[in-house]
């Protein structure tokens, strides 16, 4: 049987309306992690944040736009992991601290889910942990390549159908509540 933890990648202020980094719909994907979060708390599924700091316009380190949002705000004794990078893996301590608790299996929710999103559940997947992505406890953005406008629904739906293919099961909030 597979010990599962709740990640909470990048919920900070930022991403949200008035933010630096404004994300398509956050509100919305924050009401869902909160559902998922009050879930897990309630049956005793650790929850660890992740908190990016970056000096690159937005999450600057102790600014009001790197703090993690109020909605889903850790109580005391939750895990909070700071990271640099897209990957929450890359240079934090989340692999030992994943290791040391048991944990085979992440629920994975967050902003930014062309990068940070995309990028910590594809190395979890490599480092052999079952990963469920509830898509809609997931932000994003328009974005643009090649001179073309990609709205933030297309790089949503691409993007999990790209993990769905191997990297995670993908559910939407009511799946993952039944």
């Amino acid at each position: 049987m597979k010990k599962q933890a709740l990640l909470i990648i990048d919920v900070q202020q930022d991403y949200f309306k008035g933010g630096k980094m404004e994300l398509s719909a956050p509100d919305a994907a924050a009401d869902n992690i909160r559902q998922i979060l009050d879930k897990c708390r309630k049956e005793g599924i650790p929850v660890i944040y992740i908190q990016h700091q970056a000096d690159a316009g937005f999450l600057v380190t102790n600014t009001p736009g790197a703090e993690i949002h109020p909605s889903v705000q850790p109580l005391a004794g939750e895990t909070i992991i700071t990271k640099h990078y897209p990957n929450s893996f890359r240079e934090t301590t989340l692999l030992h601290h994943l290791q040391q608790i048991g944990v085979t299996g992440l629920i994975i929710t967050g902003m930014m889910t062309h990068a940070c999103v995309d990028a910590t559940t594809r190395a979890a997947k490599d480092f052999g942990f079952h990963c469920t992505v509830v898509a809609d406890a997931c932000a994003t953005r328009d974005l643009e390549v090649n001179q073309q406008q990609v709205p933030a629904a297309e790089v949503q739906r691409a993007m999990m159908a790209g993990l769905a293919f191997f990297y995670a099961d993908i559910v939407n909030t009511q799946q993952y509540l039944r």
